[in-house]
């Protein structure tokens, strides 16, 4: 009788396999390797005469651009920066980023926060739960209001659901805040 090793080495090598192995091991190997070899035959065959599948290609997801939405008017650095000496700044200046980023960079002064990732159903509720939630009155939808974020895509994204709820007066800077930081805008912490 062979050792363990042996079998495995005779397993995988059918011309050893003969001439190694007498009797009824050998006859144990030669039959469970062929039932296997007949499934598989069978089953390639049974492949062959199915009817071809149809490929239908995943939905790619959507990305955002900073290019502007339709209808923004798109605001630059200059005018941002006079815009943020004003008390309180008209148009209504809208950041869009996470709380945490605001605590770690600041903001343009008189601006207000918005998140659009963890609240964009922020257009969407009424005036008195959205001061409720947010602590300042929600602009009006004729009132004119400018969004911007870190690198001007999730304005973009503002804009654009600002404009589905109802608001006319939409502007963008898509400069945001990597602009108006590397240019030496004032910072409101």
């Amino acid at each position: 009788m062979a050792s363990i090793s042996t079998r495995r080495i005779l397993a995988t090598r059918p011309c050893l396999r003969a001439a190694g192995l007498s009797g009824a091991s050998s006859y144990i190997l030669r039959a469970t390797f062929s039932s296997a070899a007949t499934r598989v035959g069978a089953r390639q065959q049974q492949l062959r005469y199915q009817q071809p599948r149809t490929y239908t290609p995943l939905r790619t997801s959507v990305r955002w651009s900073s290019t502007p939405a339709t209808g923004s008017k798109i605001w630059t650095f200059e005018e941002i920066q006079s815009l943020s000496t004003k008390k309180p700044p008209k148009p209504t200046l809208i950041d869009v980023r996470e709380p945490n980023e605001l605590a770690s960079t600041g903001r343009i002064p008189g601006a207000v926060n918005i998140p659009i990732m963890t609240a964009p159903e922020s257009f969407h509720i009424t005036p008195s739960e959205f001061e409720e939630r947010f602590g300042y009155d929600r602009p009006d939808k004729d009132a004119e209001v400018v969004f911007y974020c870190k690198a001007g895509v999730r304005s973009r994204a503002a804009s654009v659901m600002a404009r589905e709820a109802g608001w006319t007066n939409v502007g963008e800077y898509p400069g945001s805040w990597t602009e108006w930081s590397g240019k030496g805008g004032a910072v409101e912490k």
